[in-house]
């Protein structure tokens, strides 16, 4: 399980383009639908919980999904399998990008990426928000016109965000407790 795990997460990050979000797709497709290691409330919990965290969400979802499958060995098998790839696109562009780095080819493969990166990202975020409902929408679209426009910092908002879900999972266990 452990190797299928890295592998499943080392494929992923060698086939994902435009970083973490990027990566959400793929990971909801293999772990959800194909190898059915979590299903998809936890998959969005997980997601959650990944973006609130310190790190790039989609390694801290791999972290997530590993230690929930296989516990602390899965956490690293399935973080090496999304990190490796990148390093070593990332070490080879390294030694090798002063001499790609005007190259007209190379820059147009990487313009000609972008429109698909945003597809990529904008999918899945369709796909999470049908089980949504309409005020937790209306709530995603506040916070992210108050990041856009308002220029407030994701941070306090993430930091309220937890702050508020603390304060109803109390209201909500002491309610629970009374009954």
């Amino acid at each position: 399980m452990l190797i299928r795990l890295f592998t499943t997460f080392f494929k992923i990050g060698l086939f994902s383009f435009g970083g973490g979000f990027a990566m959400i797709p793929l990971m909801q497709r293999e772990v959800i639908e194909k190898k059915k290691w979590i299903g998809s409330k936890d998959f969005l919990d997980m997601l959650v919980l990944a973006q609130s965290t310190p790190g790039p969400i989609a390694v801290n979802t791999a972290v997530f999904v590993g230690y929930k499958t296989k516990g602390v060995f899965g956490a690293i098998a399935a973080t090496l399998g999304t990190v490796l790839p990148s390093f070593m696109v990332i070490l080879l562009l390294a030694i090798f990008f002063a001499e790609v780095r005007n190259n007209l080819y190379v820059d147009a493969a990487f313009r000609a990426m972008r429109p698909a990166v945003v597809a990529l990202i904008v999918a899945p975020l369709m796909g999470l928000i049908k089980g949504m409902k309409w005020y937790l929408m209306a709530v995603a679209a506040v916070v992210a016109l108050l990041v856009w426009y308002v220029g407030v910092s994701p941070v306090y908002l993430i930091g309220a965000g937890v702050l508020v879900g603390v304060a109803v999972a109390v209201y909500n266990g002491r309610k629970g407790a009374k009954q």
